[in-house]
């Protein structure tokens, strides 16, 4: 003789409610968004009835706040904002979903789910890249000051291959030109014209580079 099995005795207010989405967003300017759809989804062997409360209920209208879902299975929640004003922009309200068995009126679950009014989705979309070049900024500046004694380390003066350059070209400037009958210097120290040239254009160059570090 089978026994029949019997559905384990559920805990009031432990039972998971599922609903998306999580948060409602409604824009002033985009009249299409001051109506949104909650979906609430039954993923249990039985069937649930809900029940759909608000903290503000004079701002929404909620069509179907109450009714049943079968099993495995899911039910759209209709809800309009009616009381579009500027003073009610920011203001976050709440949506409370409670669900119970069939036979049974306690809750064996809640859902709260937040809504809230905003001027324009622009300004949103505005704000939210406002915030993200910010927090790329925190993290450049971050990192740089991560870095920085290395930084430091590497960039606090000329290197000495400059510096060497820099000796070679005032050295060669200050020799003899070539055809100099008087200077004491070798002759084949002496350097033409155009290598005194090259020379000075040379230090031109690293002296530059040395100001700009």
């Amino acid at each position: 003789m089978h026994q029949q099995k019997r559905q384990p005795e559920l805990v009031e207010g432990n039972l998971p409610v599922f609903v998306f989405p999580t948060e409602l967003i409604f824009y002033a300017d985009d009249q299409s968004t001051h109506k949104q759809v909650l979906t609430l989804y039954n993923p249990y062997e039985f069937a649930l009835k809900f029940k759909v409360l608000c903290t503000t209920p004079n701002k929404y209208v909620v069509a179907d706040a109450a009714g049943a879902v079968k099993p495995q299975c899911c039910v759209d929640i209709v809800i309009r904002h009616r009381d579009v004003q500027s003073c009610h922009y920011g203001v976050k309200d709440k949506f409370r979903l409670q669900v119970s068995e069939q036979s049974q009126r306690k809750a064996l679950g809640r859902k709260e789910v937040v809504a809230i009014l905003l001027p324009s989705a622009k300004e949103q979309q505005k704000e939210e890249e406002e915030k993200r070049i910010k927090e790329h900024l925190t993290e450049s500046f971050f990192f740089e000051q991560s870095f920085q004694p290395e930084n430091r380390a590497v960039s606090s003066g000329p290197s000495l291959l400059t510096v060497f350059l820099g000796v070679v070209c005032i050295a060669a400037l200050m020799l003899p030109t070539l055809g100099d009958v008087e200077s004491l210097v070798p002759l084949y120290l002496h350097l033409s014209v155009n290598q005194k040239l090259v020379a000075a254009y040379i230090l031109g160059l690293i002296t530059m580079a040395i100001l700009r570090t």
